[in-house]
């Protein structure tokens, strides 16, 4: 599995969005805390965070007896600048044209 794939897998489901959300408002949550955002067990959560951390999403950080985890937007701008930028630049160039022809007119 590619890396491109382990993020979009990572993605795909609700739940791991929202656990990204969470990290994006605030960085730096233990388990406990993402558990109490989510209405499913400790063990779940622990899963979609596992499968966000393989994908490069999220990483762990220990302090002290705690386990942190921290919001990584890296893959995610590398996914939107692959394939997201390239689908896009062809509609901004075309806006950017008519603009300067109707400016000219």
């Amino acid at each position: 599995m590619t890396d491109d794939d382990r993020v979009f897998k990572a993605l795909a489901d609700p739940s791991r969005r929202f656990l990204l959300d969470l990290l994006f408002a605030r960085d730096g949550r233990t388990l406990t805390e993402l558990e109490s955002e989510l209405e499913m067990t400790r063990f779940g959560v622990s899963k979609h965070l596992r499968v966000l951390e393989e994908a490069g999403l999220v990483v762990v950080r220990r302090s002290g007896r705690e386990k942190l985890h921290f919001l990584n937007p890296i893959p995610i701008r590398q996914i939107h600048d692959r394939w997201i930028d390239k689908f896009t630049e062809r509609h901004v160039t075309a806006l950017l044209d008519l603009k300067q022809t109707l400016e000219e007119s």
